[in-house]
């Protein structure tokens, strides 16, 4: 399922209008009588009480809607205006004039004090204040019932987006309503989909209100929930060469956990040959830890990295494998930083570059746009911040452009990490990932999740799909690690350990694992 910026689902509202003819009235019953349905399915209407706040605009309207099919089933509905119903227009201004003659309480919000009792002795609100085009900070009295309905503690329903929160980019502006559930509308924004804004949505519900295929799958909506690709069959005569061979440049004296992980999570994960050079001084040590790696020791410098004189060596390793992977714990040292710029330019093979491999080909990123081979970055925010030359508070605030951009210019695939990943490629296609949990936040996930993306290729993925991949089965085997054990103190290992049950269940459990998308949204 794709998910839309504000400007675009304006855009597929307006094309519903004039392209099918369908009147603007029509789509904010469907879209009112969507927030219903979820309403009567997870909450009952019958002899309950409701508070309605209404804004001003065509969320509001929906607001009304909601009201009257409230009203209509049996439930005592009373409606709180924030906005001023004599400027309300078009289908708003219909649908206020029909509630206006029913026996639905209506009242304006001056104070409140004047409201305080009604939201305390009510069973749910419905949130029907902002829609998804909120650009300020929220502040008045809007601030005031925001924070009254949280406080409230009430089961509380929000219409499109939860009030307060920036339809393009997740943040809280200022404050946002807290929400049991959210019903979105033609598509989920991109807002409901990041954090913190997913988080403040609660359960997700979509509907099409409507639309036809054509407008909420339309090419120009570039960003989409990560959906799970199926992977190929393992045929029963195969062997190791059959499930792809990759090359990891990693590690260094001080960081030995980078490179265990990054090269043993590519055979947890179904890849089949795993070939890991890392500095002499620690290769013993690795292979007590990992003796199913194919080690290649390398000469070090003197602080006990991978010298520059392996060159040659690494560059005809490379030469004999599927994807090479450089950068888990290589460390700073400057000769070896080196070498890293050296290697981008000269490995003919996929590259995916991580970590410290990252910081190295951050000082000219030049040598990522002429290389001929394809190339994978999985940057977290900090060193995203130093691939697109930009502060970290920049980014956060409009990371889909900013990733679009970047692997636009670079010619490169982009993993930007965190909470909902986000899986950027040249052509703009944005891929937002839903699996993961706050427990993955943890010292060596990264290494982890480079060996994924290697193996899901060594499957017999397109190098596209497994990127996409990879980044899932990662998360869903933090999330089985997670249900096994608790988020808090999962490890690296942990997520490696389940790699194999990651792999196995989503075989298995494929169709249920893609229906509703992870369990995240739903539609209605």
């Amino acid at each position: 399922m794709k998910a839309s910026t504000v400007a675009q689902m304006r855009n597929l509202d307006r094309s519903a209008v004039e392209k099918f003819g369908i009147p603007n009235d029509l789509l904010m019953e469907n879209a009112g009588q969507a927030v219903y349905f979820v309403i009567l399915k997870e909450f009952g209407v019958k002899n309950k009480k409701f508070v309605v706040f209404c804004g001003g605009g065509n969320n509001g309207g929906d607001g009304l809607v909601i009201a009257r099919k409230i009203h209509s089933s049996g439930g005592e509905v009373k409606i709180f205006l924030l906005g001023d119903e004599t400027k309300f227009k078009g289908a708003t201004g219909r649908n206020f004039e029909i509630v206006s003659k029913m026996l639905i309480e209506i009242s304006k919000v001056g104070s409140i004090d004047a409201i305080k009792s009604v939201v305390h002795h009510s069973d749910a609100v419905v949130d029907a204040i902002f829609g998804t085009g909120l650009a300020r900070e929220v502040a008045g009295i809007y601030d005031d019932v925001i924070q009254l309905i949280n406080e409230s503690k009430k089961i509380v329903f929000s219409v499109d987006i939860p009030s307060g929160i920036n339809g393009d980019t997740g943040e809280v502006m200022g404050v946002g309503v807290k929400a049991a559930y959210t019903i979105t509308f033609g598509l989920p924004k991109i807002g409901n989909m990041l954090y913190p804004g997913y988080e403040y949505c609660g359960k997700l519900y979509v509907s099409h209100i409507s639309f036809p295929p054509s407008l909420y799958n339309a090419d120009s909506v570039k960003v989409e929930i990560n959906a799970p690709i199926e992977l190929p069959r393992r045929n029963r005569d195969s062997h190791k060469g059959d499930f792809g061979e990759a090359l990891f440049i990693a590690g260094a004296a001080s960081y030995m956990g980078a490179p265990y992980f990054s090269a043993l999570s590519f055979l947890k994960a179904g890849g089949g040959y795993s070939r890991l050079a890392a500095p002499l001084s620690i290769s013993a040590f690795l292979a007590n830890k990992g003796s199913e790696i194919v080690f290649a020791p390398q000469k070090e410098t003197l602080s006990g990295s991978i010298a520059l004189g392996n060159e040659d060596e690494l560059l005809k390793l490379s030469e004999k494998v599927d994807i090479v992977v450089i950068g888990p714990g290589i460390s700073l040292d400057e000769e070896t930083q080196g070498l890293v710029r050296r290697l981008a330019q000269e490995i003919t093979k996929p590259l995916l570059i991580d970590g410290d491999g990252i910081t190295a080909v951050a000082q000219d990123m030049g040598i990522i746009k002429k290389r001929k081979a394809e190339t994978i970055l999985t940057p977290h925010l900090g060193e995203m911040s130093r691939i697109a030359g930009m502060g970290i508070g920049e980014i956060s605030k409009n990371k889909i452009e900013i990733l679009q951009r970047t692997a636009k210019e670079l010619d490169a695939s982009i993993v930007l990490k965190g909470a909902h990943s986000l899986i950027g490629y040249p052509d703009g296609a944005v891929y937002i990932n839903l699996s993961g949990n706050p427990g993955m936040a943890t010292a060596g996930s990264g290494d982890v999740l480079t060996g994924a993306i290697a193996a899901m290729f060594g499957l017999g993925l397109s190098l596209r799909d497994a990127v996409r991949t990879g980044v899932f089965m990662h998360g869903f085997s933090g999330d089985l690690a997670a249900n096994g054990r608790g988020e808090d103190g999962i490890t690296a290992q942990d997520i490696l350990d389940y790699l194999p049950m990651a792999v196995k269940k989503y075989r298995k459990d494929f169709e249920k694992i893609s229906e509703d998308l992870y369990g995240s949204v739903f539609i209605v």
